[in-house]
């Protein structure tokens, strides 16, 4: 997609990260066709197929007993169309400065736990069948865990504020919309750090 983009400067003179509206440069039916066709199935079968899974996982296991696979994956569909991701696509600016530095700041903090708990805390040891246990001995929830993702967030919370327009700009200084534009690499590391640093203290 980057690589697409880039070329899409030097060809037409603009930035076409939109491949839809890219196809609409082409002056050839047949390739345009063709394209659509394809477009159209790899995001049947890859984006909407594949992303499906994870959230309809997770939604069948908040709780089993009433919710299968297939019911979370028809709530997830309802969720998509709730949030207008058309909405999304149709502003690059909240599509790129709003929806994804934002997503990316939600992941960032996660991995951040997870890696530190995994690789440092654990040592890559699990055992599995216990996180599937009610009265396991990682007891379902990680308190840490949950601190960690929640402060890690908070550094980059103003340069959100600002960029939904909650806040004025000018109300929070360059520094703190710079620390926006680096939220993944932010929350990631201040989670990793303060989870590592809690569970020092807190087993003590």
């Amino acid at each position: 997609g980057i690589a697409v983009t880039s070329a899409t400067v030097i060809i037409f003179g603009e930035p076409i990260w939109d491949p839809v509206v890219l196809l609409g440069k082409f002056e050839s039916p047949w390739v345009v066709a063709l394209s659509m066709i394809g477009l159209t199935i790899a995001t049947l079968s890859t984006n909407i197929a594949a992303n499906v899974v994870a959230p309809a996982n997770s939604i069948a296991n908040i709780m089993p007993s009433k919710i299968s696979f297939r019911l979370g994956g028809y709530i997830t569909g309802v969720i998509g169309i709730l949030i207008f991701p058309w909405k999304l696509l149709a502003d690059p600016h909240g599509y790129i400065f709003v929806w994804l530095i934002a997503y990316s700041a939600l992941l960032g903090a996660l991995a951040g736990v997870m890696i530190c708990d995994y690789y440092i805390i654990r040592k890559t040891e699990l055992d599995l069948a216990q996180l599937f246990k009610v009265d396991g001995i990682y007891k379902g929830w990680n308190g840490r865990a949950w601190i960690a993702f929640g402060a890690s967030l908070l550094p980059v919370l103003p340069g959100f504020l600002a960029t939904v327009y909650l806040i004025p700009a000018e109300s929070i200084g360059g520094f703190w919309m710079e620390v926006y534009s680096y939220a993944w690499f932010v929350t990631f590391f201040v989670s990793f750090a303060l989870y590592w640093g809690l569970v020092r203290v807190l087993r003590k």
